[in-house]
């Protein structure tokens, strides 16, 4: 299903642990962020309530549940914490410091590096790893909360074309100021399997690609499967650039693991392949 018009941002404030605590040192007016770091809104403090234009809350209701929890106050007044309980598991917009962007967190698994970096600039450098530059196209093939896809963009992408195979994480995306972005125009979401979506693209019609899959486990073995990069290659441009984040993986048996993504993607056809410490990944080409 196209998702290029169906992603629409929910408006509101967001409080984290550190909002909280600010506005409960606070009395009388003033500007503090309400998305995250993004920017800064006017609240009057008074008796631990505030109000924000014409909406009034407690503080008591906007505190989060546990320290990395995030409470939406959307602006029709209903207020509740931006996590989700669903079949397939338990999503949670997690907070990873005052100012810096969420990361989205599937029973229990980070979905960007944290440690020593943010979410936001784990993106940024991924997106500078794949070489992203003015007006090329762009295939990021695993969406999440759409940081690789808007940094594309803020690197002056043409068009961004991007899957998400759980409506879940499209859900609480839309649920986060940062990735507000994902509704430009530029960026069409698909909301399918890229393993089978790929296949539907034209050939040789990107210019770069952004791989970031979630960790190699058995259910995701496909998105590091020799089928999967021959299809990638097969829609790279002649003299393109493909990105494959893998971590460093610590579990016993990692050399292997990466020894066989590196001879995948060769035999896929890419060459010049070699792996990035800072961006965590192999970076390799398609021949002119």
């Amino acid at each position: 299903m196209d998702a290029a018009n169906r992603f629409k941002p929910v408006e509101g404030y967001w409080f984290t642990y550190f909002t909280v605590e600010e506005l409960r040192r606070q009395q009388g007016c003033v500007d503090i962020t309400l998305d995250i770091g993004l920017s800064r809104t006017r609240v009057c403090v008074e008796n631990n309530r505030i109000t924000i234009g014409e909406l009034e809350a407690s503080i008591g209701d906007l505190e989060p549940s546990e320290p990395d929890r995030i409470v939406l106050l959307e602006k029709s007044g209903r207020i509740y914490e931006v996590l989700l309980h669903s079949e397939k598991g338990f999503y949670k917009l997690k907070a990873t410091g005052e100012n810096t962007a969420p990361t989205l967190e599937i029973n229990g698994i980070h979905m960007h590096r944290i440690q020593g970096t943010d979410p936001w600039h784990d993106a940024l450098v991924k997106v500078r790893a794949a070489k992203v530059r003015r007006g090329m196209s762009v295939l990021d093939t695993c969406m999440g909360l759409g940081y690789t896809a808007i940094a594309s963009l803020e690197k002056d992408a043409g068009f961004v074309h991007t899957f998400e195979v759980d409506e879940n994480v499209v859900w609480i995306a839309e649920r986060n100021p940062w990735s507000r972005s994902l509704s430009s125009g530029r960026i069409r979401i698909e909301i399918r399997d890229v393993v089978e979506g790929v296949s539907t693209l034209p050939s040789e019609s990107f210019g770069r690609i952004i791989h970031d899959p979630p960790r190699f486990t058995r259910s995701t073995g496909e998105l590091y499967s020799l089928d999967f990069y021959i299809e990638l290659y097969r829609v790279l441009q002649p003299g393109g650039v493909l990105f494959h984040y893998t971590g460093e993986p610590r579990r016993h048996g990692a050399p292997d693991i990466l020894k066989g993504i590196r001879n995948r993607l060769s035999r896929a056809g890419f060459e010049n392949i070699f792996y990035d410490p800072d961006a965590q990944g192999f970076v390799c080409v398609k021949k002119q």
